[in-house]
């Protein structure tokens, strides 16, 4: 069991006379002036005590004009002046942050001299009054005033923070004090709001429960000039986000430049060695309860969706008397060319294009073809979707989509095996297509592995709301990952023309043209994207940190196969290695329309899929899938198998090419 170390008791007695006294004693009036008259007077601190106490869905408190406004106007113009940001994305974040303030002490004469209201106000945030005004208002034991904590990060529009519940080392409560435009107060509308997110609780037996946030907020406090927000960290419940920036609207009144966030936030940590109040070991057991173990632990099996892995059925023995022309030496049967006819682009049923995906997929383990679905197929799922998308109330109501949790680690709407509108082109690819065997046949094609299951799915991932944050697979056993991107705001008239050659296919397996790298840039700031990154290393350890997994602001937006290595310091960072292209981004794919990403997932790799910002176009739809591989039959079962005969390929793309001409005609009449 943790000891603990005596306290002096004249911190014990917290009252405002005794803090007027520690103050005076120790020359913290000058800091006293630091904050606004009346804040430490008893009736003002019991106000604020009764509200934190009784306010939901976990306590926290707002105090309005905290600091001199006159101080605080200078430490904005300082800051304006003299301080440089740097722009940072990870899976749970996109802002722009300087650096620690708690190294201010560390500068020479000449850049204190350029920062002395900064200096000062965070001496004043430290103080011992307000620690001790804090600890009486949070109902907290102690504070550190040894372990400063704190930076100033800035939200323009696009930039946000996802859910998380701030249970990191010894940190004990958290703030934020913001340095908006004094001159132009926030508006609601504009976004930027601390929200914070209730609990319910998942029982896991009959001795212990999981805590997970739920997938709506429940409170919401917009930004305002010299206002405070905090609250005490408390592991599995303090969840909370900061809602995206909102761009400004075409032809609106105000411009972005106005919506800016600056706030200075940071954390008051537990006591540190030869602190009062310090506690041997108390912040090893903080680390064990904080949100990434929950990611990591028995929660796991309450999550949804869970996985649900499904066997494909053996194949049945062709009779001997009934034998096809290409029986006899390709896996692919006419009837599989059928089938599969009807859902996939012919050029991707060709033996040379089986050659060239199968020959880059050994080579780079990951996949990215454009124009997947034939055009008869895609048109009728395009229309399909963009009809779902203009009535967005009727699928969350309905039996067949639901909404993926815990908050902490994802949110999307997901469906699996509908029961509703079960003709939908949705249905088909998810209870016809992926889990037939003429797929499999050709998934093994042109991955070269044998496919033993599937588990498929198809998501959601609504604008300024969902998301999935990184995390590892652990499995020892690869596995096939596959995603058909299926976002109807993405598409444009010539993504349907299904002429893409065979070289034009393979090329775009690993790169874009010029012209799609442009468009992709211009939409990159929308996120949406999933991607792979590189893992944990087996020597690494794990400091119970989640600051995400940092991605390159310039994210490719192609297929590509890069190398990492971690950072020391932060294992949840990637660093680059000694080329710009090494950042750990393994593969890529933005939100587009009927591209379909096939990897090879080890264990280790890190995936997500960013937060889809409010200016996107649309919301980012696709399917996925997870398919299990036996590794000792790919090498020896699959590599053998021959392709099928042009000739029937190539009369194949001329009944689906004169198929879709006369669906044109139809359109015209």
């Amino acid at each position: 069991m943790p000891t603990k170390r005596k306290a002096v008791d004249s911190e014990l007695d917290q009252s405002p006379a005794k803090r007027k006294l520690i103050a005076k004693g120790n020359g913290g009036e000058p800091l006293r002036s630091c904050f606004r008259e009346g804040l430490f007077d008893e009736a003002a601190t019991n106000q604020h005590k009764t509200k934190y106490a009784a306010s939901k869905p976990y306590r926290h408190g707002v105090i309005s004009n905290l600091i001199d406004p006159d101080l605080l106007r200078k430490v904005r113009a300082e800051i304006q002046q003299n301080l440089s940001f740097t722009p940072k994305e990870t899976d749970i974040y996109k802002i722009h942050q300087s650096g620690d303030l708690a190294n201010l002490d560390g500068l020479d004469d000449s850049s204190l001299r350029i920062l002395p209201s900064l200096k000062r106000l965070r001496d004043a945030l430290y103080s011992k009054e307000f620690r001790q005004y804090l600890c009486e208002v949070t109902d907290s034991r102690f504070l550190s005033g040894k372990k400063t904590d704190m930076a100033i990060n800035v939200y323009t529009p696009g930039c946000h923070l996802l859910c998380h519940d701030d249970v990191i080392g010894s940190r004990r409560v958290s703030y934020i004090l913001y340095l908006t435009d004094p001159d132009k107060p926030w508006k609601e509308q504009w976004g930027g709001a601390l929200r914070l997110y209730p609990i319910e609780n998942i029982e896991i037996d009959d001795k212990e429960t999981a805590s997970m946030p739920r997938a709506t907020h429940s409170e919401s406090i917009p930004p305002a000039f010299n206002q405070l927000s905090f609250f005490a960290v408390q592991p599995g419940e303090s969840f909370h986000d900061v809602e995206e920036v909102y761009a400004v609207e075409r032809n609106g009144e105000d411009s972005d430049k106005e919506r800016v966030r600056m706030a200075i936030s940071g954390w008051y940590h537990i006591p540190q060695e030869g602190e009062d109040g310090y506690i041997s070991g108390e912040e090893g057991e903080l680390a064990k309860q904080s949100s990434l173990a929950q990611l990591q632990g028995m929660g796991d099996k309450h999550d949804r969706p869970q996985p649900k892995i499904t066997s494909y059925a053996l194949e049945e023995e062709p009779k001997k008397d009934v034998v096809t022309s290409s029986q006899e030496d390709s896996p692919l049967s006419e009837q599989d060319l059928d089938f599969l006819l009807k859902y996939i682009a012919p050029t991707y049923l060709t033996p040379d294009t089986h050659d060239e995906i199968s020959d880059l997929f050994q080579e780079e383990c990951c996949l990215l073809l454009d124009s997947f679905l034939c055009r008869k197929f895609s048109d009728k799922l395009r229309n399909y979707l963009t009809l779902l998308e203009a009535t967005p109330d009727n699928h969350e109501n309905s039996l067949s989509w639901q909404i993926a949790r815990p908050t902490h680690k994802h949110r999307y709407l997901y469906q699996r095996l509908p029961v509703e509108d079960s003709e939908s082109p949705i249905s088909d690819i998810l209870t016809t297509l992926f889990p037939s065997s003429a797929f499999r046949k050709w998934l093994q094609l042109v991955t070269g592995q044998a496919i033993k299951s599937h588990d498929v799915l198809a998501r959601r991932f609504r604008r300024s709301q969902d998301y999935t944050l990184a995390q590892s697979y652990e499995s020892e056993e690869p596995r096939i990952e596959m995603c058909l991107s299926i976002t109807p705001s993405s598409a444009s008239p010539g993504d349907e023309t299904n002429s893409t050659s065979i070289e034009k296919a393979s090329t775009n397996a690993t790169k874009t043209s010029v012209k799609e790298d442009v468009e992709e840039v211009e939409e990159a700031d929308t996120g949406g994207y999933l991607a792979y990154m590189a893992g944990d290393g087996p020597d690494d350890g794990n400091d119970g940190s989640h600051d995400g997994v940092e991605v390159p602001l310039d994210m490719s937006t192609g297929g590509r196969a890069t190398k990492a290595k971690r950072s020391k310091a932060d294992p949840a960072v990637y660093q680059a290695q000694a080329d710009d292209e090494d950042d750990g981004v393994l593969f890529s794919m933005p939100a587009g329309w009927n591209k379909l990403g096939i990897v090879l997932r080890d264990q280790g790799t890190m995936r997500f899929v960013k937060y889809v910002s409010r200016q996107a176009a649309g919301d980012r739809w696709d399917v996925f899938g997870e398919f299990e591989i036996d590794a000792e039959q790919s090498d020896n079962d699959v590599e053998d198998a021959t392709t099928i005969h042009d000739d029937e390929i190539n009369d194949n793309e001329e009944t689906d090419d004169h198929d879709s001409d006369d669906e044109e005609d139809d359109d015209d009449d």
